[in-house]
């Protein structure tokens, strides 16, 4: 079989998971291995790649099985992460940890589902943004973002230690004030997004916000402003901060 071109988009989901305890909502953040090739040592929202197998478990969930699979991605990929339900009824600590243990040893997560007897709900996921970045010359992702909120007494997130090394609850301006102090590093979509996400003071503005802008696929481009060639996205969907001097720009 011909192997497919590196440079053909991989589908991917992220989940942007809210908890508001007091004050401006925190978001749930992961740091990337230094050995990974994608994103190392970056910040990161909770996701990964569209499986097979959520396609297959998408089919029960309705026509659009694309958004599906992506929905079922960035549900399973946050609870192998991070083990934090979404989408399902509340779990016990054992539950999770053998929903992880089973995630990490290939099960599919429907067969992992019904093991348990657990029903899973993709619908409290909120479509934000859709992002395929078109400069990378080995691998490029077309990532769907989600929103999703968890109740503030849910589950203490769990660092994977494997793909991410640290995992950790900020509002959206700590982590970019983290990345303007030299003390983390986000990726250009993960900065724009946090710009975006920074704007809210709830889940529900973030989520109105969300349903007044289309959702169009977004491949930056390059183009020059006084003679400084900058990394620009369109300005209609929503996002304060469409353009950035290719010098400061950590691509992803």
């Amino acid at each position: 079989m011909t192997p497919e071109p590196a440079t053909v988009p991989i589908p991917a989901a992220t989940l942007v998971l809210f908890r508001q305890r007091t004050g401006t909502p925190e978001l749930l953040f992961v740091e990337r291995s230094r050995a990974m090739a994608f994103a190392a040592g970056a910040l990161v929202f909770p996701g990964g790649r569209v499986d097979p197998g959520d396609h297959v478990l998408a089919q029960q969930f309705g026509d659009d099985v694309e958004d599906g699979a992506s929905r079922i991605a960035a549900i399973r990929e946050t609870l192998e992460e991070v083990g934090v339900p979404v989408g399902l009824p509340p779990l016990s600590a054992a539950e999770i940890s053998g929903l992880r243990a089973a995630l990490q040893a290939g099960v599919p997560f429907g067969q992992a589902l019904s093991a348990i007897d657990v029903t899973l709900s993709i619908t409290d996921l909120v479509p934000f943004a859709r992002w395929c970045p078109s400069h990378a010359p080995a691998r490029i992702f077309d990532a769907r973002f989600y929103l999703a909120e968890i109740p503030v007494d849910a589950p203490e997130p769990i660092v994977d230690d494997t793909e991410n090394v640290r995992v950790f609850w900020a509002t959206a301006q700590d982590v970019l004030d983290l990345a303007d102090r030299g003390a983390a590093t986000i990726i250009f979509p993960t900065r724009r997004n946090l710009e975006r996400l920074a704007l809210f003071d709830s889940f529900a503005a973030a989520v109105s916000h969300a349903a007044r802008h289309p959702i169009r696929t977004i491949t930056p481009w390059v183009e020059p402003r006084d003679d400084v060639p900058h990394l620009c996205i369109p300005t209609d969907l929503g996002y304060p901060i469409t353009a950035e001097p290719m010098h400061k720009t950590v691509r992803g």
